[in-house]
């Protein structure tokens, strides 16, 4: 149990960033599994224009803090690497 002002109140921030965080990579989730179903069904414009938004969608979530550069970079070479083996 927090005694101080300051640790009551950093359990407050903390329950929101967790709710924010939780949040924003469900939604990263989420696009990313409707780009990876949509490889097999969609035409390659539609696959490029996900691609593409699935790629702003992570760089959004490095840039909040909310996932690392390095795992960032490594979902969007799987994306890539999936976008051109279907393409290629």
């Amino acid at each position: 149990m927090a005694n101080t002002k300051t640790a009551k109140k950093r359990i407050k921030v903390i329950e929101n960033r967790t709710l924010r965080n939780a949040s924003i990579k469900s939604y990263l989730r989420t696009f990313i599994r409707k780009f990876e179903n949509g490889l097999a069904t969609a035409t390659e414009e539609e696959n490029r224009s996900a691609l593409r938004k699935a790629v702003v969608i992570i760089d959004k979530a490095v840039s909040k803090g909310i996932l690392h550069k390095n795992n960032a970079a490594h979902k969007k070479s799987r994306l890539m690497r999936a976008f051109n083996k279907k393409v290629g």
